[in-house]
């Protein structure tokens, strides 16, 4: 389902064709405005963010499923995370998970 209008757009995100980023960790690309862009990554058991992901506007992301550890926190479903623009950090997880984020563009 995907419905787009002027002012709303309306997807269920797993129509979203997924690609492969970094071996183990797939990406699917959400609607993206002048303001602010939308993702979500479903990585695999054992798999690592390929390098260090350095923050020019604010990140966040919210944990649905499994367990991230990031610069040394345990992250399972329901943790929100913002990183602040210059910030930086390098997710993994042990055991799988799937976490949904946006992107605040710098103005």
């Amino acid at each position: 389902m995907r419905q787009e209008h002027d002012d709303v757009q309306v997807l269920h995100v797993d129509e979203v064709d997924a690609v492969e980023v970094a071996p183990g960790i797939l990406r699917r690309q959400l609607p993206r405005t002048e303001w602010a862009g939308g993702w979500m990554y479903d990585f695999a058991p054992g798999s690592e963010w390929p390098e260090v992901d350095v923050h020019e506007g604010e990140e966040r992301y919210y944990v649905v499923s499994g367990e991230f550890i990031d610069r040394g926190h345990r992250l399972g479903p329901g943790s929100y995370v913002v990183f602040a623009p210059g910030s930086s950090h390098r997710p993994r997880t042990e055991t799988g998970a799937r976490m949904l984020g946006i992107s605040i563009l710098p103005r």
